[in-house]
């Protein structure tokens, strides 16, 4: 990385205070991220059930209007789509320090996304996908630079408002996810899909805009091009992007025009899936083998792969909480309460709510822990984030045995399973983050945080791989197997913490 970026450079003045004590700029960046975290988790919840709708996978009685796709379509779509989401965030990490700047990055950003949101709003399978990929472009390019704008806010590493400003910042993301579901969820289920998919769009039009009109608090760092393209790297970028576009619409033309394939959804869906298990593979074999690191830091990746790997696991399962198991509630589940229906949408406020109430107590217990010198170490959290994770599987059995000849079951199985998944997310993801600054090597100290949502990318990959090849992740034998291998991966970490923790050095 350029050296521009360990300069010290002017952030915000130490008496900015304008935002709860913090400098005016995190309102923005906070705002930003509210709006475009409730567009994202709002189509998000609607994503699945609006492809199963119209077609037999649908539930009884919802509306249609869908594209009629089945469960395990449905289900390997989503699993690209947040794929691809979180496998942009690398790209768009390179954009923000070769290209454009963080600043504008962002902004640019924030805009595909509404179009993107737009293209959702209306009916038709083509503008459907295009939708899908203007949001999955525009979501990576803002992940990965809006976080980094909040740390440029704070350019004295003494500012001790620092830790202050990105729980603030991460509360933006999870109130964003807690009302997506009510406002977005419930008119696109209940009233019309397109509709709620328009909501989207305003909603992250509203976060563009205050982006684009509130730049004053911003950092002067946020416009530099930390390390920008020479003449002779952008002609090569340019020519290996064209050439790139050229052999792949040239495959497809080869797919749709010859007799001997039929070009189907599936010749789109795998080689994306593909792309997402070989390319996290393929970045941390590159890092691995960079002769510029030292030996410590080549341990330290060592031992960076073990939770990498672990991550995956865990975000297989995770992550189907927005299809495997919205799929089971919009048919199996009893949503009765005090004779009002609960939208299934509603399935998905439970995790950012469980978030927003356990993540203080998480943090408080931890931080209990730590003064009697007995908190687990990153190793022992991440094997109960993957003991919890395969276990809330265990308990998904239940309802679905229970769940027969048409039986519904009592939706507070579902209620469990997710707050399952958040105790495991807050022993992993936060952690997580944590851990990658630290082992992360000096060359790419800017990276490290894409290369770790990498992990996302791969889990969720897994699944829509197993959803291509016609696997049902509703039978209880894949729902065991799912379950065994979080249990077991969690297992073995453990087994191997001694071994991790020397490769770690004075990492903990």
């Amino acid at each position: 990385m350029a050296s521009s970026l360990t300069k010290e450079t002017p952030g915000a003045p130490a008496g900015d205070t304008a935002f709860f004590g913090h400098p005016r700029g995190l309102a923005i960046l906070f705002m930003t991220e509210m709006w475009e975290r409730f567009s994202y988790y709002g189509m998000r919840a609607l994503l699945v059930l609006y492809l199963v709708s119209g077609g037999a996978d649908a539930a009884t009685g919802s509306q249609g209007g869908g594209l009629a796709m089945t469960a395990a379509t449905a289900t390997a779509i989503y699993s690209v789509y947040v794929a691809m989401v979180y496998l942009m965030a690398m790209p768009g990490g390179w954009f923000g320090d070769r290209v454009w700047g963080a600043r504008k990055t962002v902004q640019i950003a924030s805009f595909v996304i509404v179009a993107g949101h737009l293209s959702l709003a209306l009916p038709g399978q083509i503008m459907f996908f295009v939708g899908l990929c203007l949001i999955a472009v525009g979501s990576g390019l803002l992940k990965a630079n809006i976080s980094t704008m909040v740390g440029h806010l704070y350019t004295d590493p003494t500012d001790v408002r620092r830790d202050g400003g990105f729980t603030i910042f991460y509360m933006g993301i999870n109130l964003g996810a807690v009302l997506a579901p009510i406002a977005i969820g419930m008119i696109g289920e209940t009233v019309n899909w397109h509709l709620g998919f328009g909501l989207a769009a305003i909603g992250m039009a509203i976060g563009a805009i205050t982006f684009t009109l509130g730049t004053r608090g911003f950092s002067e760092r946020d416009n530099r091009v930390a390390n920008p393209l020479s003449a002779q790297e952008k002609r090569g970028v340019v020519i290996k992007a064209l050439s790139s576009v050229a052999v792949i619409a040239a495959f497809y033309l080869l797919v749709n025009f010859t007799d001997v394939f039929r070009l189907t959804l599936n010749w789109v869906l795998v080689p994306i899936i593909l792309a997402g298990l070989l390319i996290p593979i393929a970045v941390l074999v590159k890092i691995k083998r960079d002769k510029d690191l030292s030996g410590e830091e080549q341990t330290k990746m060592t031992a960076f792969i073990y939770f990498f790997v672990a991550a995956a696991v865990f975000w297989m399962i995770f992550d189907q909480g927005a299809s495997t198991l919205s799929l089971f509630g919009s048919k199996q589940t009893e949503r009765n309460l005090f004779g009002w229906e609960m939208p299934n949408v509603l399935f998905q406020v439970l995790n950012p709510g469980f978030i927003m109430l356990l993540a203080p107590v998480a943090a408080a217990i931890w931080l209990a822990l730590a003064k009697r010198n007995r908190e687990p170490s990153t190793i022992v959290k991440f094997s109960i984030a993957l003991a919890v994770a395969g276990a809330s599987f265990f308990v998904f059995l239940i309802p679905m045995n229970l769940a027969t000849d048409g039986t519904k079951v009592t939706m507070w199985w579902l209620v469990l399973i997710f707050l399952m998944h958040t105790v495991a997310e807050l022993c992993l993801s936060p952690v997580g983050l944590s851990l990658t600054t630290k082992m992360a090597p000096a060359k790419y100290a800017s990276q490290m945080m894409g290369v770790f949502f990498l992990a996302v990318t791969a889990g969720d990959s897994v699944t829509g791989m197993l959803s291509v090849a016609g696997v049902d992740l509703n039978s209880p034998g894949v729902v065991v197997f799912e379950a065994a291998a979080a249990v077991a991966a969690g297992f073995l970490i453990w087994m191997s913490r001694n071994k991790v923790r020397a490769l770690m050095g004075e990492v903990r």
